[in-house]
């Protein structure tokens, strides 16, 4: 029996350039890095209309207890959430720039707040939204401080389950956004 080639599963012609939906997340926090990234991500890379842009920001959790040189003192409710209110406001700032750099270039944008370990929670949003890819900006931590410190880009380049693109600040000009 010879095998018949229906329309409706004959590959896709080379006449065909409809570009296909891309999910692309770009990590924004309060760095100038996250910002250069969004940027050069937007010249470089993300000018196709199809494609879905989701900013993310992740914001740490507000800790109730501050831990002074001292004994433990323990936050009051009022004060936990004003500084849950302030890290809110902080964010929506944050995206509201972000956003401002898109809609200069054209480009459709949703954007997404989180609380937690940036860390985890971006790659949880990543594979949670099946991400096609992850776009993060990078502080050029040397080793001492990324043992320290952490790293969020090195951390999401190793457990992420999507491609990844790491920009790095130019040297000429390592602060633009």
């Amino acid at each position: 029996m010879e095998a018949e080639t229906s329309a409706a599963n004959a590959p896709a012609s080379a006449a065909d350039n409809t570009p296909k939906k891309k999910m692309i997340m770009v990590a924004i926090d309060e760095s100038e890095e996250s910002f250069y990234a969004l940027n050069w991500a937007l010249d470089h890379f993300l000018n196709n209309p199809s494609n879905i842009i989701t900013l993310i920001n992740v914001q740490l959790p507000f800790s109730p207890m501050v831990y002074p040189a001292g004994p433990v003192v323990f936050a009051a409710p009022t004060m936990v959430e004003a500084v849950k209110k302030a890290q809110h406001e902080n964010a929506t700032r944050m995206l509201s720039r972000a956003l401002h750099l898109c809609k200069q270039k054209m480009v459709k944008v949703e954007t997404l707040i989180l609380d937690g370990d940036p860390k985890d929670k971006i790659c949880q949003a990543a594979h949670e939204l099946h991400v096609d890819l992850l776009v993060v900006g990078s502080r050029g931590l040397g080793k001492i401080k990324r043992a320290f410190l952490g790293s969020v880009s090195d951390y999401c380049a190793h457990h992420v389950h999507c491609p990844i693109l790491i920009v790095k600040p130019s040297k000429e000009n390592p602060k633009s956004g």
